[in-house]
């Protein structure tokens, strides 16, 4: 059991919520107003389905032996078109106005994934460079979406996408939900799975088995995009505004280590996207917890760090025997004097 792949980020993500409720006795505690639940456990899967959403494509590029850093530039493009679509209009409340926006801002973030799986596949650039060319236009392309400006909404319509309730529970769960069950079915009832795995392993030879490795590996990146976008519009959904500078700030970075803290390698392969949504969680869960005890702004990013560099190493099989090796050693030396003169 202990080897399983989600054994330890459960049990780090176990270890968060028990520091904050002895923290805080309160934590756990949800309460219904006006037909919503309410509490810091709904805060969390509120508040991290943007990232488990853009963490879920993330699975799938790195999967193919790729990395995507431009996921949060794509994530303020998608919600800078979408707010710039609407606020064009003259009724913002108008359902065909909105599915307008939403749509453009998707297909522009397929469009963008697109991109970047050319680059990738197509001219054999290295997913770390071709992403990071529009990971810095990205972010650029969203301030001229925007013209520099914070663009405010006014729809309802829009705002039930990132801040609007289903059966009591934040809508944005039940997006990130169906997406995670669309990857999920996908990757694992279909031979789609079998396939990013082969190309992660070896594209050459996926391609001489008869594999499309560059048809598989521009699809996740599209998907990737895909999801960056999705994530795009909850996060603009939920403050009905767009911010082409600061939307999606890191997210490529947290998005990787829950890839990573989920167990999936980054050097391609096996993946499993359990272990990312549980990874996702414990990075938003970190930040709920840095937030709730105060941690100084100008130090919460070296906390984070610190943190999931101690869940990494905690995961570490190597480095988990390097300690049971040096605690044997001091403890039973007379011992292992013995054994090296047998």
């Amino acid at each position: 059991m202990v080897k399983h792949h989600l054994f330890w980020p459960l049990v780090m993500l176990g270890a968060l919520l028990l520091f904050n409720l002895l923290y805080s006795p309160d934590f756990f505690s949800v309460q219904m107003r006006a037909g919503k639940l309410y509490g810091s456990l709904i805060d969390i899967l509120n508040f991290g389905a943007p990232l488990i959403l853009v963490a879920i494509g993330m699975t799938l590029v790195i999967a193919t032996k790729g990395i995507d850093l431009s996921v949060g530039s794509i994530v303020a493009i998608a919600g800078a078109m979408a707010c710039m679509t609407l606020s064009k209009g003259t009724d913002q409340n108008m359902l065909g106005l909105v599915l307008s926006a939403v749509g453009i801002a998707l297909v522009l973030a397929l469009a963008l994934g697109l991109w970047n799986g050319m680059l990738v596949a197509a001219f054999g650039i290295q997913p770390i460079i071709a992403t990071l060319i529009l990971m810095v236009a990205g972010r650029g392309v969203a301030q001229l979406i925007t013209g520099g400006q914070i663009i405010t909404v006014s729809s309802s319509a829009y705002k039930f996408i990132g801040a609007g309730s289903l059966l009591t529970l934040p809508f944005s769960i039940f997006i990130a939900g169906a997406v995670l069950l669309i990857a999920a079915l996908l990757t694992r009832k279909t031979a789609l799975g079998l396939f990013i795995e082969s190309v992660g392993c070896n594209p050459e030879a996926s391609r001489l088995a008869g594999i499309r490795s560059r048809v598989v590996m521009i699809a996740v990146y599209m998907f990737c995009g895909l999801c960056a976008g999705i994530a795009g519009l909850l996060l603009s959904a939920n403050v009905s505004s767009a911010d082409g500078n600061n939307a999606g700030l890191w997210y490529e970075l947290d998005a990787i280590l829950a890839v990573v803290i989920g167990g999936t390698s980054l050097s391609g392969g096996r993946f499993y996207l359990l272990g990312t949504v549980v990874g996702a969680l414990i990075i938003q869960t970190l930040t709920t917890t840095i937030y709730m005890i105060g941690v100084p702004p100008e130090i919460t990013l070296v906390v984070k760090a610190f943190v999931v560099l101690l869940v990494c190493l905690i995961q570490s099989e190597t480095f988990r025997k390097t300690l049971v090796h040096r605690f044997k050693t001091r403890r039973y030396p007379a011992e292992r004097e013995v054994k090296r003169h047998a």
